[in-house]
């Protein structure tokens, strides 16, 4: 992930075109322009640029899970055994590498990661924890299933 030490500047323009896109990124940019007052000439520079300064970091298709055999969402507090750079690092790499693992989030508190995770059966999510938790340095983990999914995206507030 990105982090920039001075975020690019973003104008109000920006703001609009990036709301627009966060609900629908196939919106035609002559359809952007108008809703914006900008020509889609502008919109596309825009866009470019934004996607240039890491402002948009991907332009994907968002899969309904139920669809795709994946209707059981997990969320995981894993807290790991020792702490040392190296340690968490392998564990980020290891997270990052498992397809199953949707959402990955170092934190603070008692937790050291929050896994949000999408998998086909609870066999499927037993053999994860075996091949991810078990014998590395994880020293516990907490699972909680999801009975509903209420709300689910990755919309960032822009204006």
């Amino acid at each position: 992930m990105r982090n920039p030490v001075h975020p690019p500047h973003l104008d109000d323009f920006d703001r609009k075109i990036l709301a627009i896109l966060q609900r629908d990124n196939m919106t035609p940019q002559r359809t952007i322009g108008d809703a914006v007052n900008l020509s889609a000439p502008a919109v596309q520079r825009r866009i470019k640029r934004m996607r240039e300064e890491g402002v948009i970091r991907a332009d994907v298709s968002v899969v309904e899970p139920d669809a795709v055999g994946q209707s059981i969402t997990i969320f995981v507090e894993v807290e790991v055994i020792s702490e040392t750079a190296e340690q968490i690092e392998q564990a980020k790499r290891e997270f990052t590498a498992a397809a199953e693992i949707q959402q990955c989030y170092y934190v603070t508190g008692e937790a050291d990661f929050i896994l949000v995770i999408i998998v086909p059966s609870m066999a499927d999510y037993e053999a994860l924890t075996r091949r991810l938790f078990f014998g590395n340095n994880v020293k516990r983990f907490r699972t909680f299933v999801a009975m509903d999914r209420v709300k689910v995206g990755l919309g960032v507030p822009v204006g």
